[in-house]
């Protein structure tokens, strides 16, 4: 299956040479796969000059406009139609793309795809999904930021979403789905968790609880469901423990001169350690429940950790991910004789 991705050329902190760069190290490992470049047609063939692509490479959807990084998304919907990331979401409607990936705006991009797109059968809010490494492979958040206020039944449709996705993309036959509260305890929680927790043994095949937050990185569960909150709060805090932990090894190890020649001894663990955790590896969060595949890359990517997300974008379609929550939503609803 050709999967055909469309680039937000403009969106970015480093855009569009990250974007183009980017895009270039996925297409040598995605030959098969089409790539648009949607963006300011002049900027696009200036990084592909500078990088002597052949000019067959890509495609160039011009668009004239560019929504800034703090612009508001309610702005930035209504004035700017024809933005790099407005005309990327277009293509993926109208089918000339099967998804888009974008490191702009992420609320703008929300908004957008939202209106554009809008949601699947059945699924009331898009929720942004990321993986995150554990210490024996990878775990499934869900929602990130999208979501600050949820009821027990968005919670429900994300635990859904998370379970099709760990099933189809990471291969699970049954993958462990938790929800991440403040104990393990039933009675714990508010009231909307709780009542989440119950309906959960309901839809869910292998639902094991309320987990943690020690369980994300300890691998407790395969899928870890919450609000938007709640989520984005624990992954920026989860990145700045990661940031405080590599200086304090900088500072140990230019410490003295012994420190110093310690680190040349410790270098080949350290250098399989940060191979293990880098996070560019797991850039490319999901805006699962929308009605067409599109993928959020951190504005600051590099162009390697920009391909990533472009592999993730171009799995959530080899995977039929959609597909596969469209049906599964529809037999919970089914069952329930809505």
């Amino acid at each position: 299956m050709a999967v055909t991705v469309a680039l937000d050329a403009m969106g970015g902190d480093h855009a569009p040479q990250m974007v183009v760069e980017g895009a270039v190290r996925s297409r040598n490992l995605n030959p098969d796969a089409n790539y648009i470049l949607v963006g300011r047609e002049d900027r696009i063939r200036e990084q592909l000059e500078r990088l002597r692509v052949p000019e067959d490479a890509f495609r160039i959807q011009p668009a004239t406009q560019v929504v800034g990084m703090a612009e508001k998304p309610s702005v930035a919907l209504r004035t700017k139609k024809d933005s790099s990331l407005r005309v990327g979401a277009n293509l993926v409607k109208s089918g000339a793309a099967d998804v888009l990936v974008s490191a702009g705006n992420t609320g703008a991009l929300m908004a957008t795809a939202k209106f554009v797109l809008k949601t699947l059968p059945g699924i009331d809010r898009p929720a942004i999904a990321s993986l995150l490494p554990n210490v024996s492979g990878q775990t499934l958040m869900l929602d990130l930021g999208a979501n600050v206020d949820c009821t027990a039944e968005h919670l429900c449709q994300f635990a859904l979403m998370g379970e099709v996705y760990a099933a189809s993309v990471l291969h699970l036959k049954h993958p462990r789905v938790g929800l991440l509260n403040i104990g393990q305890e039933e009675m714990k929680g508010n009231e909307v968790v709780r009542e989440a927790g119950e309906r959960f043994r309901d839809i869910l095949s292998n639902y094991v609880g309320n987990v943690e937050g020690t369980d994300i990185f300890l691998g407790g569960a395969d899928v870890v469901v919450c609000d938007g909150f709640v989520g984005n709060v624990s992954l920026k805090s989860t990145e700045g423990v990661a940031q405080m932990l590599t200086r304090f090894l900088r500072e140990a190890f230019n410490h003295s001169l012994l420190t110093r020649l310690g680190y040349l001894v410790a270098r080949p663990a350290l250098k399989r350690f940060r191979a293990r955790v880098d996070h560019r590896k797991y850039n490319g969060a999901m805006l699962l429940g929308l009605n067409g595949v599109v993928v959020k890359s951190h504005g600051s990517a590099d162009a390697f950790a920009y391909s990533h997300a472009i592999q993730v974008a171009i799995e959530l379609v080899a995977n039929r991910v959609n597909d596969k929550i469209r049906s599964e939503v529809a037999k919970i609803h089914g069952a329930r004789g809505v």
